[in-house]
């Protein structure tokens, strides 16, 4: 696995993973004294993930940098920053996790509620990065805003997955079945969009509704990513299906949502691994 796989992987999870808390904990955190409680634990994991976004994107920059030029010295990045695209649109980025960071590390309440924007727009200053960029005038325009949405139902649902069992874990005055409710129906939609999104991805990038495993590597991780959102889907409408199931086992949920967080990062991991593979096998 290339260092800018593993790179690509640390930025998309922990960026996501900071959007999706920040977007659902309005949402999941509605008991004051669970505000209080979950503070202490939440916050400064929500910060240290903005801080490994931060500089898991300064390491991606250093390694696309070497890609390009063959070496690494930093007259070499500044000529990346200021006469690429990719340079360009990444130091927007950069600025946004750096603004991030800033307000998830300051505890006031107003900037919390601005590291939500914060993170929506880091989020998509990630969208033209990679295959989006394959295509030129209005198609390409279009992909950029689709590839935008699925960024973000990705990263909402697996950061709200990720708050959701913070929560489950000590429910505190919280009433699990209204919370889990409440969650289900914002989840099932984020769930679809990610479906649609990235079949609409496929088929522009690839030309086919669905390439088979194994004519490419990019079909193959294709094909596993799938598999895991398909396993995501299920779980989410088997959730959905025992909120009207009584007594409802709450220890059963919270197991088959942590199996469905961790199907989400897999998912995650093999975004990270196709945005560096050919959509076409080249040849």
């Amino acid at each position: 696995m290339s260092v800018l796989v593993i790179l690509r992987l640390l930025h998309f999870t922990s960026l996501m993973l900071v959007f999706g808390a920040c977007m659902f904990r309005p949402l999941l955190l509605t008991h004051p004294g669970q505000q209080k409680r979950l503070r202490n634990l939440l916050d400064p994991l929500v910060c240290l993930l903005a801080a490994l976004a931060l500089i898991s994107g300064v390491a991606w920059l250093f390694a696309t940098a070497y890609e390009m030029g063959g070496s690494l010295d930093m007259a070499l990045v500044r000529r990346v920053l200021a006469e690429t695209f990719f340079g360009k649109v990444w130091t927007l980025h950069l600025m946004c996790c750096v603004a991030l960071l800033v307000c998830l590390r300051i505890a006031n309440p107003k900037l919390q509620v601005v590291a939500r924007p914060l993170s929506a727009l880091a989020l998509a200053t990630l969208a033209p990065i990679g295959h989006a960029a394959m295509l030129d005038g209005t198609a390409g325009q279009l992909l950029v805003v689709n590839q935008l949405i699925h960024l973000l139902c990705v990263g909402a649902w697996s950061g709200g997955l990720m708050l959701l069992l913070f929560v489950l874990a000590s429910p505190g005055g919280e009433d699990v079945q209204q919370l889990l409710r409440r969650f289900s129906g914002v989840g099932l939609v984020l769930v679809a969009g990610v479906l649609i999104t990235g079949l609409i991805n496929v088929r522009v990038l690839t030309g086919q509704f669905w390439p088979m495993p194994g004519e490419s590597g990019f079909a193959t991780v294709l094909a596993v990513k799938m598999v895991l959102v398909a396993v995501m889907l299920g779980l989410a409408l088997y959730h959905r299906w025992r909120l009207d199931q009584e007594p409802m086992d709450v220890a059963q949920i919270k197991r088959t949502v942590a199996v469905e967080w961790c199907c989400g990062l897999a998912a995650v991991g093999a975004v990270s691994l196709l945005g560096t593979l050919a959509p076409v096998p080249l040849g």
